[in-house]
């Protein structure tokens, strides 16, 4: 396998297989949301459940939200202090998909530094129901934060949390093709 991380401008990018819900060690988890902020499949049903209904609660007066907007809540029952809800593209809808998608791993990251958080949990955004193919999706999502964490950010861990072994090997492959910096 590809490596699994690696240090830019002191930051640690990692990739993991596993529950994004789960991850007690990391500041924010990032929901793979939908426009309206509710509990769905995938990414989004799984936050949901695990936070419990003050989640859905704290999301209502904050949607709807746009393709590539990140808006961010308390995290209630998960083991995180924040949630950061992102809208990524549906691929073949909303384009400019790319720039949209960038947008989300952008923004959430930003915002997480505007918060004080040092450590964001990643989903692939997109790639389930919305369609973006998973390759395609990695390459942006690895490339954005690559380049957010080298031009300096306050943010110092970020976790992409793969819920497939495909998945991970995927981003693994793309990650190589990254420098150390």
């Amino acid at each position: 396998m590809a490596r699994t991380h690696l240090t830019v401008a002191g930051a640690r990018l990692e990739l993991v297989r596993g529950d994004i819900t789960s991850q007690a060690d990391l500041d924010a988890v990032v929901n793979a949301a939908n426009a309206q902020l509710q509990t769905g499949g995938g990414v989004a049903g799984a936050i949901h459940r695990a936070a419990g209904p003050g989640l859905a609660r704290a999301c209502r007066p904050l949607a709807p939200i746009a393709p590539g907007e990140v808006v961010a809540t308390d995290a209630f029952d998960l083991p995180n202090r924040r949630v950061l809800h992102a809208l990524g593209p549906v691929y073949g809808r909303d384009e400019p998909a790319d720039a949209l998608l960038a947008a989300c791993y952008r923004g959430a990251l930003e915002l997480a530094a505007e918060e004080g958080l040092t450590s964001v949990g990643f989903p692939a955004i997109s790639t389930g129901v919305f369609g973006y193919p998973l390759e395609a999706a990695a390459e942006v999502a690895l490339t954005t934060v690559h380049e957010v964490l080298a031009a300096g950010s306050t943010v110092q861990l970020v976790r992409f949390v793969l819920f497939a072994e495909a998945d991970l090997d995927t981003h693994a492959r793309v990650l190589a093709t990254l420098p150390d910096t």
